[in-house]
């Protein structure tokens, strides 16, 4: 498991496809704030909720020239559905090798309904134009998660 990321640090870079498999890479994003949303599973009731929350406010998100990028360890094609389903307007990371999860230190160990396994933690990185870190979210209310991520902009 690599360090615990802290708010201030360098946003590690990273290149995966999005859902259409085009690479994004966050070095490419420099000048623009970035919303990165690790969430585990598509289609799962908890991921669904925070995936539509971000859809419902995405539009105060684009004024404020905020990209939003979802990440999970699911493929391009169960992203491509995903989206589909909910009209997700933002792009879904393809983190299958886990490198960007293992970058920031999302994927770990989870329990759930009395089993353990290995999985990605729901947490938010908010990086800024410079790819600073300037506030992580680790505890995450999928259904209210989108309005706590826009006021915290709000409050730079």
């Amino acid at each position: 498991m690599p360090s615990k990321l802290k708010e201030g640090d360098k946003a590690p870079d990273f290149a995966v496809p999005d859902a259409e498999g085009k690479m994004v890479r966050l070095k490419d994003l420099r000048g623009k704030k970035v919303v990165l949303y690790f969430y585990p599973k598509d289609d799962t009731p908890g991921c669904t909720k925070e995936a539509c929350s971000f859809r419902d406010s995405f539009a105060a998100f684009k004024r404020r020239g905020i990209e939003v990028l979802g990440v999970s360890l699911d493929n391009e094609k169960s992203h491509q559905k995903f989206a589909q389903k909910y009209s997700l307007p933002f792009r879904l990371l393809a983190d299958t090798e886990r490198s960007v999860s293992e970058a920031y230190g999302t994927y770990g160990e989870k329990k759930f309904m009395g089993r353990t396994y290995m999985g990605n933690n729901r947490m938010t990185f908010l990086i800024d134009e410079k790819g600073k870190i300037k506030k992580i979210f680790s505890k995450v209310k999928p259904e209210d998660h989108a309005e706590e991520v826009l006021q915290a902009f709000n409050a730079s």
